[in-house]
């Protein structure tokens, strides 16, 4: 890179939603003066992706709609070979009655959603990244400095000890929930504590899943077990923060007994646990997702309670919108970082923002013992929402639409 450069976008940060985003502008856009890049300040390990923060033990679930989404950007058929369909969902409340099913049959498509490892999606990603044409992928980039300007944005940045000057049109900051560039620029979050940790970890059953998502709700709170490649589940637990800080420091053994008491049988009894991972959660919002200039994505513009597997699927979502939205401002000659285009993009995707980040945040809270009923009278409104869920056709097709991630649509 020379010493001063001049890029249209320039997104910070490289992990799914950055990587995604560079895919999909370069599909929107696909003249190559329309330059882009990628800065990562994380270093990448060329033969262990894991140690890169964005792509680590963990697994996401990807909705329906975010496989016809992969599938335009033409990297679905690279995916697929490592990824597990979900071809029910079993919903229910420990030891109470309420209970509801979702099978991809009923909805006409072959699965309501995949689930995938991080570490293979990264893969995919950057690869992809690495062989498109147009795309500059910088590792390691340390921003230090972003300045608004009347063209876009100036950015300082530390490449490989040399200090260099980048100009943008737009700059996107996907660079996660944690961003300390964002606060060093005045970005701020609300935060709502749940005041619960989930443990994060991959589990082997004696019997095999049978390609069944499990959400079963209880008194501690939520709990997925979702299905993987070779029979093997990812497991996301929810607790209260200080039983978490326990149970994360218990052996193996300990922890699958534990683990086994509160899910029970359903794929048979639980053999073998991986590496555990612990993340306080809380539904955190930007108070501004646009500014001239800039537009902020992923978990730096909303991270949610991971119950619902919308966070990663929602951001995706976001990301074909924002494309959108600048090929029509470039088609249109309208500036890709003046604050009306952005706030087209904004309003694009408002009704799919609020629906998913609310819908999280309900069922979380009404299946959480301190929400606002508590005792019988919430669990009877649960098991009375569960079995009317169940029994209710367009109720349950409103839900299951949800799950798959097209309800904002």
């Amino acid at each position: 890179m020379a010493s001063s450069t001049e890029y249209d976008v320039v997104i910070i940060g490289g992990g799914m939603v950055g990587a995604s985003l560079a895919l999909s502008l370069r599909q929107s856009v696909p003249t190559l003066d329309f330059r882009i890049a990628v800065f990562e300040a994380v270093p990448l390990c060329p033969e262990r992706l894991e140690c890169q923060p964005s792509y680590d033990g963990r697994s996401s679930a990807l909705s329906w709609g975010t496989r016809k989404i992969y599938e335009s950007l033409g990297i679905w058929s690279s995916l697929a070979d490592q990824v597990e369909p979900i071809c029910h969902i079993h919903v229910s409340d420990r030891n109470h009655f309420g209970m509801t099913r979702l099978r991809a049959t009923d909805y006409e498509v072959s699965a309501l959603g995949y689930v995938v490892d991080n570490q293979w999606l990264g893969q995919v990603l950057l690869a992809r990244i690495q062989e498109t044409e147009g795309i500059d992928f910088l590792c390691p980039v340390e921003v230090r400095r972003l300045l608004p300007t009347s063209k876009g944005i100036d950015l300082e940045v530390n490449l490989d000890g040399r200090l260099c000057q980048i100009s943008a049109g737009l700059v996107v900051m996907a660079d996660g929930g944690r961003s300390s560039l964002g606060r060093n620029i005045g970005l701020e979050q609300s935060v709502s504590h749940y005041h619960q940790t989930a443990i994060i970890t991959n589990i082997t059953p004696d019997r095999h899943h049978g390609q069944v998502a499990y959400e079963r709700f209880t008194d501690e709170g939520p709990m997925a077990l979702l299905p993987l490649q070779k029979g093997r589940c990812a497991l996301v637990w929810t607790m209260p923060d200080e039983l978490a800080h326990q149970r994360i420091e218990l052996t193996d053994k300990e922890f699958l007994k534990v683990l086994q008491e509160r899910f029970g049988y359903r794929v048979g009894r639980f053999l073998k646990v991986g590496q555990r991972f612990s993340y306080p959660l809380a539904l955190k919002l930007a108070r501004e997702q646009i500014r001239p200039g800039l537009v902020v994505l992923g978990n730096a513009a909303h991270s949610l309670h991971p119950v619902a597997g919308q966070g990663f699927n929602l951001a995706l979502r976001d990301v074909i919108a924002l494309s959108a939205t600048l090929m029509d401002a470039l088609k249109a000659g309208i500036g890709i970082g003046e604050l009306a285009t952005l706030q087209t993009y904004l309003a694009r995707q408002k009704l799919d923002q609020f629906q998913t980040i609310y819908f999280s945040d309900y069922v979380v809270q009404l299946f959480t013992e301190n929400a606002v009923f508590s005792g019988k009278w919430l669990q009877g409104i649960r098991n009375i929402g569960l079995v009317t869920l169940d029994l209710c056709g367009p109720l349950k097709g409103w839900f299951a639409r949800q799950a798959m991630g097209l309800g904002g649509r």
